[in-house]
């Protein structure tokens, strides 16, 4: 069986061969003599540690940074951090905790006890992940189904709405690529994964409120009039009062509670000249603000019944110029940041589309072939020989 993996991370060599001394029977050990070469490290091959130990008085990086830079982007989920200082003040012992360490050790230290609480810091990680397993485990089957019945309402309102069937798929890994980037560039939003997942499945029903506007308004070719537009805006909050009048169980709340918040606010503008409330920056929330941006910029690359598809280039032009409205500046960087990523994702979705088109034609020629040939054999099977059919004759 092979032998879990630790970091340790000190730029003191004496203090990293003692550490190495006390686990390398038990454990394969793996060393670096900097904050920044730990991180390096990490980014590729964070999955192969089970536990950092961490000093906090390094070079480059100290371990409060590194320890700030795993938290920040979740590392932590899977990585359990032991920091192990001389200095142990109070004042760095709750810091080192409220960054995301699992345990915190004083220099100078009884080696027997260092070893036992590392593999305890190890054992009670792997006894969490277990859990959480469990529980995912538990919650997939009713994810799953969410997902599907939210497929459907939004592929309905899609349809009557004229959109192509993908504006669903687009606005929801528009959204999710870019609450991905925002987590990584800023901690103004502290966002989880579940937070992440969450909102980019409640991206799906951004629109459901459209189901409410009548065919003629919704699909008309030309420029809408003022009294139609205003009769548009009304899906905002419309799909929200829909959404708050389900009868729905405890679990779903927060799925209802944030496609609410999308429905009611993804027309908001950041310098408040959106609808339906006229909120201002972070007064909308940023669930609504990322899918509010992916609406746009969707929008504007495809074809509508009243306007013909930009080019990846021009959409992002006109949403940084400001044209579309005015977006927080942070999102607006993360889209500039995600741009090429976005077009290949997006492009990929069309590929797939593609594809599944060309299957179920070659599988309806197939059918059609399969078809005429059966009929055929019937024809077949059926028509009377010549011998009968003179018989036949004789006996009529």
């Amino acid at each position: 069986m092979d032998k879990q993996k630790i970091l340790i991370v000190d730029d003191s060599e004496i203090n990293r061969a003692l550490l190495a001394d006390i686990l390398k029977d038990q454990y394969e050990v793996v060393e670096a003599d900097n904050g920044a070469a730990a991180v390096a490290l990490l980014s590729q091959h964070r999955m192969d540690f089970s536990l950092l130990l961490l000093d906090i008085m390094m070079p480059e990086m100290d371990g409060f940074e590194v320890l700030s830079y795993i938290n920040r982007y979740h590392w932590n989920d899977t990585l359990a951090v032991i920091m192990i200082s001389a200095d142990d003040s109070p004042a760095n012992i709750r810091r080192a905790y409220d960054l995301g360490a699992f345990d915190y050790i004083s220099r100078p230290f009884d080696s027997a006890i260092v070893h036992r609480r590392i593999s305890n810091t190890m054992l009670l990680y792997a006894r969490q992940r277990h859990l959480e397993n469990i529980i995912t485990e538990q919650f997939s089957e009713q994810e799953r189904n969410n997902k599907l019945m939210i497929s459907i309402l939004s592929h309905i309102v899609e349809f009557r709405n004229g959109e192509s069937g993908l504006h669903v798929v687009h606005v929801n890994t528009i959204t999710e690529l870019l609450l991905k980037h925002l987590v990584q560039r800023t901690d103004r939003y502290p966002l989880s994964k579940a937070d992440i997942t969450l909102i980019s499945t409640a991206s799906s029903l951004h629109d459901i409120g459209k189901i409410s506007i009548s065919d003629t308004i919704l699909n008309k070719p030309g420029r809408l009039t003022g009294d139609e537009f205003e009769v548009i805006k009304t899906h905002a909050a419309i799909g929200a009062e829909m959404l708050s009048e389900l009868p729905i169980e405890q679990q779903e709340l927060p799925l209802v509670k944030v496609a609410s918040e999308i429905c009611r606010w993804h027309h908001e503008r950041y310098d408040g000249t959106g609808y339906p409330d006229k909120l201002v920056g972070d007064e909308i929330p940023i669930s609504a603000q990322v899918v509010s941006l992916a609406d746009v910029y969707d929008a504007l690359i495809s074809e509508r019944c009243y306007k013909k598809a930009y080019t990846y280039g021009e959409a992002l032009t006109m949403i940084l110029e400001g044209q579309c409205g005015t977006f927080n500046p942070i999102l607006l960087q993360c889209l500039l940041e995600t741009a090429d990523a976005v077009k290949a994702e997006l492009r990929d979705i069309s590929l797939e589309q593609e594809d599944k088109y060309i299957r179920s034609m070659r599988n309806k020629i197939d059918y059609d072939r399969l078809l005429t040939r059966k009929r055929s054999a019937l024809c077949t099977a059926n028509r009377p020989t010549g011998r009968n059919s003179i018989n036949e004759q004789k006996t009529t």
